[in-house]
């Protein structure tokens, strides 16, 4: 994860955290929001994101519900002028150590690697699969477990996700 993007994330969470009109003086670099997303663009090194929060959140132990204190919980996809757009996701807490984590779109589901606090996919094949995907549902629901054995489950709804992508990569040419 570049320099730009650690940084951009303190200002997306903040950001996100509120309702969208009322947090736009909040943020220097956010460019575009649509419905559930939203577009920002650092320019030194050149970088432009669509993100989302979940809409839901849903933590288990053992099978019973569990109130668990989450950092942010933010999805990705991050385009550099040259390179393939690159999918994201922080669920707010350590990851289980080599534990994956899942993304289910419509009848589709796809792993990604975890490392820490954060899971990618594995190369930019799996990364263009993802996006086809996401671009054509209507909700992305992730499933991870934590560290501490919690599992969890953020539903993030795809609503203008779209036209955040198609926007974000416009800008990064």
């Amino acid at each position: 994860m570049t320099i730009a993007l650690r940084r951009a994330i303190g200002v997306c969470a903040i950001t996100l955290a509120a309702p969208f009109a009322a947090s736009a003086q909040e943020s220097t670099n956010r460019v575009n929001s649509m419905t559930d997303w939203n577009v920002f663009v650092d320019a030194n090194p050149k970088e432009c994101w669509g993100v989302s929060k979940p809409i839901e959140s849903i933590n288990t132990k053992d099978g019973a519900p569990v109130s668990v204190r989450r950092g942010d919980i933010l999805l990705f996809v991050t385009y550099r002028p040259g390179a393939a757009p690159q999918v994201s996701f922080t669920g707010g807490y350590p990851f289980a150590s080599g534990s994956t984590v899942s993304v289910a779109v419509g009848g589709t589901t796809f792993e990604l690697f975890s490392d820490v606090e954060w899971a990618w996919s594995g190369s930019a094949e799996d990364d263009a699969a993802l996006i086809r995907a996401l671009r054509g549902g209507a909700d992305a629901v992730i499933s991870a477990r934590s560290g501490r054995g919690t599992q969890t489950s953020d539903k993030f709804s795809l609503r203008g996700f779209s036209a955040a992508m198609d926007d974000a990569a416009a800008r990064c040419k």
